[in-house]
């Protein structure tokens, strides 16, 4: 199994938890063959399963079969504009391939790849992360309480400490841009981190911003969910003048004023690892579905995922975890490509997240 940007954000915990799945021989893969092999000691591997990789060789379909991958996890983000050059790639070697993908675009229109993964016999998954993956599993939990669920709005606040660089630029590089969205039945636009929000979340986290971002969910639940008519997504910051400057930002972008918020994303990411110690270390997640019960009257679900100790950056990573260690063990995946939606439960996805500071909150 081979985890390409193993030693990133994200890619580092994954190895960390499929490095004590007994079925799991792992490898380490990145451009930077050193921080491969240094963290595969870290993680009392031997030095030989970490190894350089450079995802845009053209012959990296060669080097996956020379090195007898079976699954390929993808985590070398951002996936905005990314094409399936590695998903390809594992297609053509006949591995399974995931990814952590929240490029609106890149997981839902990864069935363009089915034809081609089913003509191999594999599975390829994208959107493994909090969304879809996390998202749908909740709205699947829930929906049995609903003879017809109308809206599903979900939100994310992050903690003090920032993912990784590439995913910062991946959020912003929609900043001020048109959204496409679904609400009260018909298809209207919003923008990238504007529609400005104060949401109450449960203690200790309380109320947050939050604005409107771009994510696969706003594609992919309203196909999945026939009869629901709204659907929105939004994220924030554990700071409130942090988020308040991006809103800003994204408003000069809106205005023609910068053309892109992404050359902010460097001194950004920068400026919040250096005023951590400052910012809460809580963040959080909710689905909030309504519609209508099975006794005919209105009815609301809300669904908290309340994260500590800046330990909630790490749970994007569950899907992924989950996933290899179902193929890794024999469970039969589905064969083709599809997005990260009805493949995992919300009690499996938690079970990959023991050790982190994280608990559920249902309203």
């Amino acid at each position: 199994m081979l985890v390409i940007g193993g030693y990133g954000f994200f890619g580092e915990r994954i190895c960390a938890s499929l490095c004590k799945v007994p079925d799991i021989h792992l490898l380490i893969g990145g451009r930077n063959g050193d921080r491969a092999r240094r963290l595969a000691q870290v993680l009392g591997l031997e030095d030989h399963q970490g190894v350089s990789m450079d995802v845009e060789n053209p012959s990296l379909s060669q080097v996956l079969s020379d090195l007898s991958v079976g699954t390929v996890i993808h985590t070398a983000g951002p996936f905005q504009g990314q094409e399936y050059g590695v998903a390809r790639a594992a297609i053509a070697a006949g591995c399974h391939y995931v990814d952590l993908a929240d490029g609106r675009d890149f997981v839902s229109r990864i069935g363009v790849l089915d034809a081609d993964a089913k003509a191999r016999g594999v599975t390829v998954v994208s959107g493994a992360s909090s969304v879809p993956a996390l998202s749908s599993a909740v709205v699947d939990r829930y929906l049995t309480e609903f003879d017809r669920l109308e809206s599903i709005q979900i939100g994310i606040s992050s903690g003090a400490r920032a993912p990784g660089l590439a995913t910062v630029r991946g959020v912003f590089s929609y900043a001020g841009k048109p959204i496409r969205t679904l609400r009260d039945g018909s298809w209207t636009t919003s923008y990238g981190w504007r529609n400005l929000e104060r949401h109450q979340f449960p203690a200790p986290l309380g109320r947050r911003w939050l604005g409107s971002c771009d994510v696969p969910d706003l594609e992919i639940l309203p196909s999945q969910y026939r009869a629901v008519r709204t659907v929105s997504f939004k994220a924030g910051f554990a700071s409130d003048a942090g988020h308040l400057l991006v809103w800003a930002l994204a408003g000069l972008v809106r205005a023609g004023i910068i053309a892109s918020m992404t050359p902010f994303a460097s001194p950004l990411n920068r400026i919040s690892r250096w005023i951590e110690p400052l910012v809460s270390d809580k963040g959080g997640m909710f689905v909030m579905l309504n519609g209508i019960g099975r006794n005919g009257q209105p009815h609301r679900r809300t669904w908290n995922l309340i994260a500590a100790h800046n330990h909630g950056p790490f749970i994007p990573c569950g899907a992924a975890i989950v996933l290899a260690t179902k193929l890794a063990t024999g469970v039969k995946l589905p064969v083709g490509a599809m997005p990260c939606v009805g493949l995992l439960t919300v009690a499996e996805y938690l079970q990959a997240l023991q050790g982190l500071d994280v608990k559920e909150v249902v309203e």
